[in-house]
């Protein structure tokens, strides 16, 4: 049986992308693209698809709202969310709009088509890479254990220093400023500096961030 799909993402390459990645599979067709909530509510509702793979950011609106709209009018459609930004409220976001997976951006097309399967299958069960991980951070009420030294870089990143600013201010190497923003980023689940400092507000880490 081949399941159809519903692109929906304001960027025409990353459709195109996804398009041919879905393309090269052989259970799997596309048979709508959609760049705006307003496009995606119509495509939905003209193709009726097994899955729609959804942007969180679209000009007119929120994925999740979209997420939100299909699953409560079709409880077997399987909806796979897409984000830049992969953090633990747009995660958490994702699962309670119902979707069926939780993928981001910067993963390889292959994921996307990997939870699309799973969504067919599955379309009520949430699956995302980071989710136990997630769950724990979520559960642990006082947030990440951070080192005092970690603190002190942390808040020098939140000021806007860059590695070798952040070295010479607490008069260690490069290398070793590297492993302490590397295991930040580990304990905060974030992928990159505007994550690890949208998490670190999130948490009451520190008062300001500048990304």
């Amino acid at each position: 049986m081949v399941a159809t799909v519903l692109l929906v993402d304001d960027h025409e390459l990353i459709r195109q992308g996804l398009r041919r990645a879905f393309e090269r599979t052989d259970d799997f067709t596309v048979v709508a693209e959609a760049a705006s909530v307003a496009e995606a509510v119509a495509a939905a509702k003209q193709h009726d698809p097994d899955v729609v793979v959804v942007d969180v950011r679209l000009p007119d609106g929120n994925g999740l709202d979209v997420a939100r709209m299909l699953r409560s009018q079709n409880d077997d459609i399987g909806i796979v969310v897409l984000t830049m930004y992969a953090g633990d409220e747009q995660l958490f976001g994702a699962l309670e709009a119902g979707a069926s997976a939780f993928v981001a951006k910067d993963a390889p097309a292959e994921d996307v088509v990997s939870a699309a399967r799973h969504a067919v299958v599955s379309p009520r069960s949430f699956s995302a890479a980071d989710l136990a991980e997630a769950m724990r951070r979520r559960l642990t009420p006082s947030g990440p254990q951070l080192s005092p030294r970690e603190r002190e870089v942390l808040q020098l990143l939140a000021d806007g220093l860059g590695v070798s600013a952040i070295a010479r201010q607490l008069y260690i190497s490069e290398s070793t400023t590297k492993t302490h923003i590397s295991k930040l980023y580990e304990k905060l689940g974030a992928a990159n500096r505007a994550q690890a400092l949208m998490s670190a507000m999130r948490l009451g880490l520190i008062k300001s961030a500048e990304s």
